[in-house]
């Protein structure tokens, strides 16, 4: 008996929950009606039912920005063009967010070369990648089964031309894609969400202070000691924080 009444308890919480659209709906009315925290509560609700997109991210990051969190404000828009690079709105109100932080630092400077390379692999997403990929193939395939095909010699010079243009691209392409999973992979960072935090020259409270940075900052993350991570800023600064006071990327 008691089975039953729990499945259906939990068939009328799924009755009842509501979908992305509806919660995406409500969060867009709290926003406008200056209920921000409400707004960050409903937005993160479709964040839990495994609904991520550059869009939530976007209006999850400006509810931020409107209640004063700074951090998380930034850490919503960085995650939000995790998935969607070319995303200008998400660009734009980052640089906004930005402005706004206290650090101010300067990064070691790069040869052009790892520069122009970081930039080009970093200009699409993985999966955008992939299916540029995809693409790619098809043309390929389909330049290939038309020189098969045809009987026309000028016909079949052009598709082979097109072809190993095609194979060519496919190539590069992806180099390109394995070089941003491996990027992803290989590189981890963070937000801090603390407005002001003392970065510890070891993984321990009692440490040193290495030196002072405030919420928004980013950084790379190098290193795990229990609930200490190892980081390093642009300027090639490293030291150590609590889990706790950041959001990983």
């Amino acid at each position: 008996m008691m089975k039953k009444i729990l499945i259906l308890l939990l068939v009328s919480v799924n009755l009842f929950a509501q979908s992305p659209d509806e919660l995406m709906k409500s969060g867009n009315k709290f926003y406008q009606e200056g209920q921000f925290e409400q707004a960050i509560q409903t937005y993160q609700k479709i964040l839990g039912q495994g609904f991520e997109s550059g869009v939530v991210y976007y209006n999850l990051g400006n509810a931020y920005f409107k209640n004063g969190k700074l951090g998380y404000a930034i850490y919503s828009y960085e995650k939000g063009l995790k998935l969607e690079p070319n995303d200008e709105d998400l660009s734009y109100n980052l640089r906004i967010a930005h402005a706004r932080t206290f650090d101010k630092i300067t990064e070691l400077p790069k040869l052009f070369i790892i520069a122009w390379w970081e930039g080009l692999i970093t200009s699409f997403s993985a999966s955008a990648w992939s299916l540029i990929v995809i693409l790619i193939f098809w043309i390929l395939l389909i330049s290939f089964a038309v020189y098969y095909f045809s009987r026309n010699s000028r016909f079949q010079k052009i598709t082979f031309f097109s072809s190993s243009i095609s194979l060519a691209i496919l190539i590069v392409v992806i180099v390109l894609l394995f070089a941003r999973v491996n990027r992803e992979a290989a590189t981890n960072y963070g937000i801090l969400l603390q407005q002001t935090y003392s970065v510890k020259v070891s993984p321990d409270v009692k440490g040193s202070d290495a030196f002072v940075i405030h919420e928004g900052i980013k950084f790379s993350i190098e290193d795990h000691v229990n609930d200490w991570v190892k980081i390093r800023l642009v300027d090639g600064k490293i030291g150590w924080i609590q889990n706790s006071v950041m959001g990983q990327m």
